[in-house]
Parts: C-alpha cells; sequence; structure tokens
C-alpha cells in the first residue's frame, strides 16, 4: 500500500489540496495515464492510504473516508494552437482573479501568492479566440533535481487555467475529475504558456481543455476535466 501526503504550500482552498497537485501526486504512483475523480477536497498535512483495487483502480483513503479514485485512462483532444508569448502576457493581465478570486492563495492561480511560492498562473482571455492563456516559468522550487519540473507540477499547471475558461466569473466551481498528460517535461526557467478553453456545459456540468507549451511552441502536457458547480454555489468571495 503505497501513501502520500500533501504539504500546506500545495492548497486550492485553504484547508485543502489543489485538485491539480493531488492528482498529479496519485498519477504519480503509476507509469500510466489516469483519470483521477475528487469525491471529498483533499486533506492537508496527512498521510492518506492508496489502495489498489480488484478492478486496477486506485483508491485514496483518508483512514475509512474514501478522498478520491483513479482508472486507467486516455485523453481524446484536440489542441487548440498556443497564442504568442506576447499574447499570453496581454491575455494575463485580463485575469479574471484579479477582480474576484475565491481562492486568492491557490498554488496554481492565487494572485496573493509570492514568486518562488505559487505558481501564478493567470490564465486570461486571449482577444479575438475562445481561450484563455498565461505565461509560466516554472522556479527553481519545482525541479525534480535535473532541471526538470515534477510531473505533479505540470498536472497542477493544467488545473486552474480550465476554471477560467468557462467564464463563470462570481461562481465557485469545483473540480471534479481530472485526466492530464505529460508529452515532455518542461525545464525550470523554461518560459512556457498555459492555454484552457471551454469544451461543454451541461447543467452544472463543464468540461475544459488545457494545454502547456515550450518556448519554442510544441505541446509538452495536455488535460481533460471536469468542473462542478456546487448546488449551493456561493455568488460571493474574498476579493483579492
Amino acid at each position: 500500500m503505497a501513501t502520500l501526503t500533501i504539504a500546506n504550500r500545495f492548497h486550492g482552498p485553504p484547508q485543502s489540496a489543489n485538485g491539480g497537485y493531488f492528482s498529479g501526486l496519485v498519477a504519480g504512483l503509476t507509469q500510466q495515464t489516469l483519470r483521477v475523480r475528487l469525491l471529498r477536497p483533499p486533506p492537508l498535512d496527512t498521510e492518506l492510504q492508496v489502495k489498489e483495487q480488484p478492478d486496477g483502480s486506485l483508491a485514496v483513503l483518508d483512514g475509512e473516508t474514501l478522498i478520491g479514485q483513479a482508472w486507467p485512462a486516455t485523453i481524446d483532444l484536440d489542441v487548440p494552437a498556443p497564442p504568442s508569448r506576447e499574447e499570453a502576457i496581454e491575455a494575463s493581465r485580463r485575469y479574471a482573479g484579479f477582480e474576484w478570486h475565491p481562492f486568492p492563495t491557490c498554488f496554481v492561480c492565487g494572485p496573493h501568492r509570492e514568486r518562488g511560492d505559487g505558481l501564478r498562473i493567470f490564465a486570461g482571455r486571449v482577444a479575438g479566440r475562445s481561450l484563455v492563456a498565461a505565461p509560466w516559468t516554472p522556479d527553481p522550487s519545482l525541479d525534480r533535481g535535473d532541471g526538470k519540473v515534477r510531473p505533479e507540477f505540470m498536472w497542477a499547471a493544467l488545473d486552474c487555467p480550465g476554471n477560467f475558461a468557462i467564464g463563470q466569473t462570481g461562481r465557485i466551481i469545483v473540480l471534479g475529475e481530472f485526466t492530464a498528460h505529460a508529452d515532455r517535461l518542461v525545464h525550470v526557467d523554461e518560459q512556457c504558456t498555459v492555454i484552457g478553453w471551454h469544451l461543454q456545459s451541461s447543467g452544472r456540468k463543464h468540461e475544459v481543455g488545457t494545454a502547456i507549451f515550450d518556448e519554442d511552441g510544441e505541446l509538452c502536457g495536455r488535460a481533460r476535466a471536469l468542473w462542478i458547480e456546487p448546488a449551493a454555489s456561493a455568488t460571493t468571495a474574498p476579493k483579492r
């Protein structure tokens, strides 16, 4: 039985893990592409047990409480061409989270996180296109020891831009399922671009795609996610 522990640094909401980071840690326990389903907010600074099930899936448990599940999966996703670096920088200036953010200290997209602490990926609308984008230069704290970013940080970077691609400003939406694949790990200090785009919505469920490109425009990672708007979704939350 494997275990994993999520340090407080990697929170999304203040009391639970960033969903993409959590999913990346689970995926790191196997060599397969996984679809990770989040059933409850993953707790911080708590040893979680990961048990393989008879059907080949993984169950993530906090004691007897089921936190998440994961299954082998593939990603069916048509990835749009990335904007230029300049377009991504300009788009990030339109990041909706600067005006209203339910979790402003989120590890990935929180504007209250300092450089070198959070990822600070601020994905805003690209002019003339149906997608959001942001520049991302991974800092040295994400190094896995060989100059490349650890895989779970690729998963984290692919998480939050999908939320902002939905365009539901003023409402809290939570990550329900996440499937990601790293085509190659980017390097620390590499000038990357992250994009997100809306696929479809049905009621309170929203599907999105996200992708990471390197400084040469090569696709390095992609993800497909299901975001869910809780029935009692808040319409007001703390501003930055």
